[in-house]
C-alpha cells in the first residue's frame, strides 16, 4: 500500500472552480485528479505532502477564494484532506465499451480522464485499438464476454458490425447490468426491437436499452456523439449523487 492524502470538496459557497464530492489525491511524488483552481490546488497539494512528511491524519478548512488566494471566483470551498491508501479509492463506476472505431475512439478519449469511471475496452482483435493505457479485452465473439462484466456495469455498443450489436444487446439483456446504450438509427432500432423480442426479451426489457445514444442535436460527428454520450452519463451520476444527499 502507498500513503496518500485524499483532498475532498466537501462543501461550496458562491462562484468555486469545481463542485463539492470532487476529489484528488495527492503522493509524495505526483497527483491524480484535480480539484480545479490554480492555487487553490496547488496550496491544498502543497498541505497535503506537509501532511504526509509530518504523519498527520485529517484536516478540514474553509477557503475564501479572494480573500485567501487572491482568485476571482469570489466564493468559498470547504476542502477535507485525509490519509488513506491507493487500495481505498472512491469506487467507480464500470463502463464497457464495445467497438474502437471512430465513435468508440472519440467516446474513450473523452470519458477516460473523467475519474469517475473504470473502462473496459472490447474489439476482436488487438491492431483495433490505438495506444492506449485504457483497459482493452480482445475477443472473436464480444458478445461472450458480457457475462464477465459486473452486475453495475453501463455498456455502451458500438461495432462494426449489426450482427455483433445484435448479439451484444442479446447478451446484456440476458445479464444484469446498470445501463446500455446503442448506437443506431431509428430504423435499426425498430429491428432491434422485432429480432431481440424474437429472442423472448420482453418490451420492458428491452426499453432498458437507449437507442441512439448522445443528443441528436449535437449531430452525427463521432466528437459530438461522444460529447453527448459524455454529457449524459455525467447528469445521470449528479441526478443519483443528488437523490443521495437529499
Amino acid at each position: 500500500m502507498t500513503d496518500c492524502i485524499r483532498i475532498t470538496v466537501t462543501k461550496t459557497a458562491g462562484s468555486v472552480p469545481r463542485e463539492a464530492g470532487t476529489q484528488m489525491l495527492v503522493f509524495t511524488d505526483r497527483s491524480k485528479g484535480t480539484i480545479g483552481g490554480g492555487t487553490l490546488e496547488w496550496e491544498a497539494m502543497a498541505e497535503a505532502r506537509k501532511m504526509l512528511t509530518e504523519g498527520r491524519e485529517h484536516l478540514t478548512r474553509t477557503i475564501p477564494l479572494g480573500p485567501a488566494l487572491g482568485q476571482c471566483c469570489g466564493g468559498s470551498v470547504t476542502l477535507s484532506w485525509e490519509r488513506t491508501d491507493q487500495l481505498s479509492e472512491t469506487p467507480k463506476r464500470p463502463l464497457w465499451i464495445y467497438g474502437a472505431g471512430h465513435v468508440g475512439r472519440a467516446i474513450v478519449d473523452v470519458m477516460a480522464p473523467l475519474p469517475d469511471f473504470a473502462i473496459t475496452w472490447v474489439d476482436t482483435s488487438a491492431d483495433r485499438f490505438p495506444e492506449t493505457d485504457i483497459t482493452t479485452l480482445v475477443a472473436k465473439d464480444p458478445a461472450q464476454v458480457v457475462k464477465h462484466a459486473p452486475k453495475d456495469a453501463e455498456h455502451l455498443i458500438l461495432t462494426y458490425s449489426h450482427e455483433l450489436d445484435l448479439a451484444l444487446c442479446h447478451a446484456i439483456l440476458s445479464h444484469q447490468f446498470n445501463t446500455a446504450g446503442l448506437i443506431g438509427s431509428a430504423t435499426k432500432w425498430a429491428r432491434f426491437k422485432t429480432r431481440l423480442a424474437a429472442l423472448g426479451h420482453t418490451p420492458a426489457q428491452i426499453s432498458r436499452i437507449a437507442c441512439p445514444i448522445g443528443d441528436p442535436a449535437l449531430g452525427k460527428h463521432p466528437a459530438a456523439i461522444a460529447l453527448g454520450v459524455a454529457t449524459s452519463m455525467i447528469a445521470g451520476q449528479k441526478g443519483r449523487t443528488k437523490d443521495r444527499t437529499a
